[in-house]
């Protein structure tokens, strides 16, 4: 991925627009240009903001500055949405971005389901430039604009132990989804029935539980599993099951940029965000897999074109596990999400 300044400029620009916009909302611009510049389509860039960007709303003023001592307070409180990224601003003046993550991932992981897991995602997308461009101004600044939406937005999935033998795969085939007529609202409801579904537990359990050192395998079959299991239950809701696959994902490429004290936690909480999500919004019958009609060097093509943000987050996540498998359903997903998903302006 090469540093041309359109990135650096694109972040410049979402600075100046909040985390979220028609009430809830996220904002996937930062996110989703990340992803256009990385696979190539800088020249799409500004065209693709000037669209998005009418959508959205001015970045929220602060209201009361946290302090350090007072920040579980805070934790999970969208009225501090213009506080939080103020005081990630100030962390990461007062020391290096890798110290800053490492003290804050720990304490912001439980909370993995913040604005519908866009927070840990967001965060992921950013750290991956700083690894590889630097720490520039720019960077830092998304850096503390993401740590801070997920620090407002926090919200924990339903945990159990696991204490089972299975592998994320096989794990991830057995969450049962919860039926049609408790699935309506939005994730914050359907997540608070989960704990009320038959077998939901027992499924949740039945993987065994991710060590440091297959923290970074397990969580890859995690989010391939959670790709393939996408190109056959889109239906159930082509936007929001893109966050199964999209979230651990984040949290992957997050993991070289963290203590390894901390690799096994978060690929854990990342199974349980996966399994969460699907369940939430699982359909009653997987469809048939389409054949890929592109191949991977034109996979990201197809999203541009389309327009819709979920979808070029989708053909990002759906290039690594094409890189890592060579499965054609990696490539099958993100045909099934370009004829779901509504292009945007319909």
């Amino acid at each position: 991925m090469s540093d041309n300044g359109v990135l650096r400029e694109a972040y410049g620009r979402f600075g100046r627009t909040g985390p979220e916009f028609d009430g809830w909302l996220s904002n996937h611009g930062p996110m989703a240009v990340e992803a256009m510049v990385r696979h190539g389509h800088d020249a799409a860039v500004d065209r693709w903001i000037d669209r998005y960007q009418a959508r959205l709303e001015p970045a929220p003023s602060p209201r009361d500055r946290i302090q350090v001592e007072e920040w579980r307070e805070a934790l999970g409180d969208p009225r501090r949405l213009g506080d939080w990224p103020v005081f990630f601003t100030e962390r990461l003046r007062e020391a290096d971005w890798r110290t800053v993550l490492a003290d804050w991932w720990p304490r912001l992981l439980p909370g993995i389901a913040a604005g519908a897991t866009h927070g840990v995602i967001r965060v992921g997308h950013v750290v991956r430039v700083i690894e590889e461009q630097g720490a520039s101004g720019e960077h830092v600044a998304e850096l503390a604009r993401a740590l801070g939406y997920w620090a407002a937005r926090w919200q924990p999935v339903p945990r159990v132990p696991l204490t089972g033998r299975l592998g994320p795969a096989n794990g991830l085939r057995g969450v049962p989804g919860l039926p049609p007529e408790h699935q309506a609202g939005g994730i914050t409801l359907r997540l608070a029935r989960l704990e009320g579904l038959p077998g939901w537990a027992e499924a949740q359990g039945s993987v065994a539980a991710p060590t440091t050192e297959r923290a970074a395998d397990f969580l890859r079959s995690l989010v391939a599993s959670a790709v393939q299991d996408y190109a056959e239950r889109a239906h159930g809701s082509p936007v929001m099951l893109v966050h199964a696959a999209t979230a651990p994902n984040a949290v992957l490429r997050t993991l070289p940029s963290l203590p390894p004290g901390l690799w096994a936690e978060s690929a854990a909480t990342a199974w349980a965000a996966t399994a969460a999500v699907r369940a939430a919004y699982l359909p009653t019958e997987p469809a048939e897999t389409p054949a890929p009609d592109a191949g991977p060097e034109e996979l990201m093509d197809v999203a541009v074109r389309h327009g819709d943000e979920h979808l070029v987050k989708l053909t990002d996540t759906a290039l690594d596990v094409w890189s890592w498998t060579g499965d054609p359903a990696a490539l099958a997903a993100v045909r099934r999400g370009a004829a779901l998903v509504e292009p945007p302006g319909r």
